[in-house]
């Protein structure tokens, strides 16, 4: 069976998580990689109109099957970034960045949900494509050389963004259906 990373880490949105995990668990491996193998604590969240930010609480807790620096990525088929706050730290683990550069050196799909962009901004894989992401996060993407498009889905060669937990089912459907796609053509 085809194997699929799933990066997480603390903070991570459990929508953006847990969807790709069990989505795409009913048709490939999927292996959930981060920092260290140890238990990760995913977050819900919330919109409050009389908020200026995302309220936070926390959610499910989640363990990992395997450290950054022990990843092979020409063992995997495919990358998901989950959203969350959890990017925002992981941006920063070179073994992360060098696993994402990897998939697309190699044209591997990647798909990108939410705060997922900051990862592929901090690889530098975004240069020249187009990309979505919450509006927040639109800086990242832009300030990285890509086109920011205020879309539900944006699919640009290998990669799939994703804005917001609610877009979660059109975003894996393409995402599987490109994976089925690729399966299908290595058989």
């Amino acid at each position: 069976m085809e194997k699929v990373l799933l990066v997480i880490g603390d903070g991570a949105e459990v929508i953006d998580t847990m969807v790709p995990l069990y989505r795409l668990g009913e048709d490939f491996q999927v292996v959930k990689a981060a920092p260290e193998v140890r238990t990760y604590h995913l977050v819900q969240h919330h919109h409050d109109p009389s908020w200026d930010v995302t309220i936070e609480t926390p959610g499910y807790e989640l363990n990992s099957d395997i450290a950054f620096r022990d990843v092979d990525p020409s063992e995997y088929l495919a990358l998901v970034l989950p959203g969350g706050r959890a990017p925002e730290f992981l941006r920063y683990d070179q073994e992360l960045l060098g696993i994402t550069r990897h998939f697309f050196e190699h044209a591997k799909p990647v798909a990108s949900i939410c705060h997922g962009i900051e990862i592929l901004a901090a690889a530098d894989v975004i240069r020249g494509r187009q990309v979505t992401t919450i509006p927040r996060c639109r800086l990242d993407a832009e300030f990285s050389g890509a086109t920011y498009v205020a879309e539900p889905l944006v699919v640009d060669g290998n990669l799939y963004c994703c804005r917001y937990k609610r877009e979660c089912s059109g975003w894996m459907k393409a995402f599987v259906t490109e994976l089925t796609s690729r399966t299908h053509q290595c058989t």
